[in-house]
């Protein structure tokens, strides 16, 4: 999530000035470009194996970016411990599972295969606070009602003073139009087969994180006390139709990485134009080049992190009210040629073989007061698939 910030943080700075003067909408194509090494890494008070990604800046036009590999990853303290990384895939991951504790500094290094050796400033880990609560409730916002989902949190000795959030939520999809029996294009004989539906096409979940940066402080406050809205849903949101779980992850950050994020936060606000009042230029971090004037960018934040999970079910929230659309349209309809009979029982099937064989459309079969009528729906009301994973999340619990 922080490299696309951080990406456009780069560019920015690269681009700004050649693009100082106009006043008009241009293609952007990078003409000049300089390498960065990109940072994500966060050590927490968690025992596990912990992850850090390391990546190239990418120019402007590009869809993707290139992962920084075969570097020597690895953390050290100042008890004389090193924590060695290996690459996997995308990544690096820790050798060993371990945690940051307190009373100790940490210190990333990186050596890269061209040569460049980076290192982080000495780091601590901050104040271990435990989330109290994280509640939802019905609410207006805005003029809109919805569900509204706080984290409160109170740390007595106010030491804590510095909040970051991050969520992860998950859904149960239900395809309302499922049916045992399907039609599936069968590209030998350029027709349509009837074909038993698997039922693994009927329940699936849904997965979304933050993608902003969501950040608190108490600094200015009488109390380090925090009663914050990290998520408000529509009350005609379908992810919440039917059963609905959020996983919220409070990071206790320090005063130098709180400000980095919230620089991170206000540049990413600004629109995504080349050129920014309120542009900062280059944004520094806590990392280093130690042998060469090799840029880097990101954070070592390490801080402590508590973590919670709730559930709910629409009916809890609204009982009996009738629950929020799906997510498409799940009317039937036929492919006819007389458009004023539509939707009428699908005795014209024309028309409809190139939608069944790129999979737009799913079969639906019904029954009326004159006997059987067939119908089409578009593919995710019959299938679930099409929007959603039908694996079930290890964490996931049903009523």
């Amino acid at each position: 999530m922080k490299f696309h910030f951080i990406k456009n943080i780069i560019l920015l700075s690269i681009l700004v000035t050649l693009f100082s003067r106009c006043t008009e909408a241009y293609p952007l194509i990078t003409n000049r470009y300089e390498e960065v090494l990109v940072v994500e890494a966060n050590l927490t008070n968690e025992l596990k194996r912990h992850e850090i990604m390391l990546t190239k800046s990418a120019k402007f036009e590009d869809e993707s970016y290139l992962t920084e590999n075969g570097a020597e990853v690895f953390i050290t303290d100042d008890a004389g411990n090193q924590y060695n990384f290996s690459q996997d895939s995308d990544k690096y991951v820790s050798d060993v599972e371990f945690q940051a504790v307190p009373n100790t500094k940490y210190q990333l290094h990186i050596k890269t295969q061209n040569g460049g050796s980076f290192e982080s400033s000495p780091e601590a880990l901050t104040t271990v606070t435990p989330i109290q609560s994280v509640a939802a409730s019905v609410t207006e916002k805005d003029g809109v009602n919805g569900v509204a989902i706080r984290v409160k949190s109170f740390d007595s000795g106010s030491t804590s003073n510095y909040y970051r959030f991050e969520y992860e939520e998950t859904y149960k999809v239900v395809a309302p139009k499922w049916r045992p029996i399907k039609i599936e294009w069968n590209s030998a004989t350029q027709a349509p087969d009837f074909v038993p539906n698997s039922p693994d096409t009927k329940t699936c979940y849904g997965f979304k994180k933050n993608v902003e940066i969501l950040l608190e402080s108490t600094n200015n406050l009488k109390e380090d006390r925090i009663d914050y809205l990290i998520r408000f849903i529509n009350s005609k949101d379908y992810i919440i139709t039917n059963r609905y779980s959020i996983l919220v992850k409070q990071y206790i950050e320090s005063k130098a990485a709180y400000d980095y994020y919230n620089t991170l936060k206000k540049t990413a606000a600004s629109g995504g134009t080349i050129v920014s009042p309120t542009q900062p230029g280059f944004l520094l971090g806590n990392l280093k080049s130690v042998n060469s004037n090799s840029k880097i960018a990101g954070y070592f934040d390490v801080c402590s992190v508590s973590t919670e999970r709730i559930y709910f079910n629409y009916e809890d929230l609204f009982p009996g009210k009738f629950p929020p659309p799906y997510v498409v349209d799940c009317n039937e309809f036929c492919y006819s040629s007389v458009e004023e009979f539509v939707p009428v029982p699908c005795t014209n099937w024309g028309h409809y073989a190139e939608d069944l064989s790129r999979g737009k459309i799913a079969y639906y079969s019904g029954t009326g007061s004159s006997g059987g009528f067939t119908y089409w729906v578009d593919a995710p009301c019959g299938d679930c698939t099409t929007i959603a994973s039908n694996i079930k999340p290890p964490f996931w619990v049903d009523n």
